[in-house]
């Protein structure tokens, strides 16, 4: 009850404030109607005091040639009479009176200010309430999600749901958030965008790393907003996942979803001193070696920059993408046996990787390998690759996300599980994110 009272007596008070301010409204508008009427006033009265003073001015100057007249009349000689009667003439013809109209030059009466307000009083008498907008209904079918941004659609409020004096809603009110399963119920807090003038809006510069978006929409009047529509849960489809740090090679560094290439020192990168150590060393490590180690396997070491991806697939369909930053050389990314992958081993090497390598030692190249074979590939290096793995269908496409274009698939037969797989000689930049339309 207390609650009703208070937002009752609040709403009494908001009514009250638009009451004075439409009544200080009417106010000013009539004071300038009445200063409009005033000068006009002034200016008729100055118009035919003006008319009467040059009418006075005539009048006097008709009593001089009247008198002038008669001085005339009394000239006996003929000569002076004549030049008199000339100079009456032209008198007469120059006369003020003769170009002077009795009528008045303004009208009395105020008929271009005839007041009819029966259209604002008649509005006056219709002035309500504004509505509450009611809630959108997002439109499923138009929503969409690609390229780590989310595309949300709803159908338009029209007059009719906004009442009957036809007020549409100034703006809506976007919101969502992050969550694992495909409810609005818990999940991460809410994120708000506002001010969309639109029936649409693209939520971009998301990072993919839940399964879900959740995401409602409502409208907003300037009275009040209006309640949330019904949460429309779009599914990301990404594969999160990070770098597993205890397999990467000593020379890389894991910072987040980023991974560097950083030389410890000139002995592991001098030629001479690694054909030295390669002759004492087998391309994969001993049984000794490797035993017991496969759950948590070694560093990667010798000419292996690589490091692994933290979560396994063994079932359904993952993408996830890999950009390479400034002045990177050398780099490749694709998947991997984990318990088969060789410490000394580099990714394409044997039937335990596929991968899709790039270098800009020398020249720029591009190729897809695997079993220690590769196809190389003509096309421009991409700056964004995208990894798209179906486990159970064996198929392992690579994409160039900017240009939406295939670069290479493998087809396979997935008997174990696999993990990304990344070799770098500089420093590329994991980025996951939905699979865009490929071509």
């Amino acid at each position: 009850v207390n609650c009703i009272q208070e937002e009752s007596s609040k709403v009494i008070v908001d009514l009250e404030e638009e009451l004075e301010q439409l009544r200080a409204a009417l106010e000013e508008r009539g004071a300038q109607l009445h200063e409009i009427i005033k000068e006009e006033e002034q200016r008729k009265k100055a118009e035919l005091k003006r008319q009467l003073s040059e009418g006075a001015c005539a009048l006097q100057s008709c009593d001089d040639l009247l008198e002038f007249a008669n001085q005339t009349l009394n000239i006996s000689k003929e000569d002076e009479f004549l030049t008199a009667a000339k100079h009456i003439k032209e008198r007469v013809t120059m006369a003020p009176a003769f170009r002077l109209t009795t009528r008045p030059s303004v009208s009395e009466g105020m008929s271009q200010f005839a007041v009819d307000f029966s259209a604002e009083r008649e509005g006056l008498h219709k002035l309500h309430f504004l509505p509450v907008p009611r809630a959108p209904e997002i439109d499923v079918c138009s929503c969409s999600v690609q390229d780590n941004a989310i595309h949300v659609a709803w159908r338009p409020l029209v007059e009719a749901d906004s009442g009957a004096d036809g007020c549409r809603p100034i703006c809506y009110e976007v919101e969502y958030r992050k969550t694992n399963h495909g409810s609005s119920l818990g999940g991460a807090c809410w994120e708000r965008l506002c001010d969309i003038t639109e029936a649409q809006v693209t939520i971009s510069g998301l990072k993919f790393d839940s399964q879900f978006v959740v995401v409602r929409v409502r409208a907003r009047n300037k009275a009040a907003a209006g309640e949330f529509s019904e949460p429309v849960a779009m599914e990301t489809r990404a594969f999160c996942f990070g770098f597993d740090e205890a397999t990467a090679h000593a020379d890389l560094r894991v910072h987040g979803d980023t991974v560097t290439w950083e030389p410890q020192g000139v002995r592991g990168h001098d030629p001479r001193l690694r054909s030295k150590e390669n002759k004492s060393r087998s391309s994969t490590p001993s049984p000794s070696k490797t035993a017991g180690v496969r759950a948590g396997r070694e560093r990667f070491a010798g000419e292996a920059y690589t490091v692994l991806g933290d979560h396994e697939v063994n079932s359904g369909c993952h993408y996830w993408e890999l950009r390479p930053l400034a002045d990177w050389k050398s780099f490749s990314v694709g998947v991997a046996y984990r318990g088969s992958l060789g410490r000394f081993e580099q990714l394409g090497k044997s039937a335990a990787s596929w991968c899709l390598s790039a270098s800009q030692w020398l020249q720029s190249t591009l190729a897809a390998k695997h079993n220690n074979r590769a196809r190389s590939l003509d096309w421009p290096l991409p700056q964004r690759i995208g990894i798209y793995c179906d486990y159970d269908s064996g198929d392992l496409v690579f994409v160039d996300v900017q240009r939406l274009c295939l670069l290479h698939a493998f087809k396979t037969k997935f008997n174990q599980p696999i993990v990304p797989a990344f070799t770098v000689s500089t420093t590329p930049e994991l980025r996951p994110r939905c699979p865009p339309a490929l071509r």
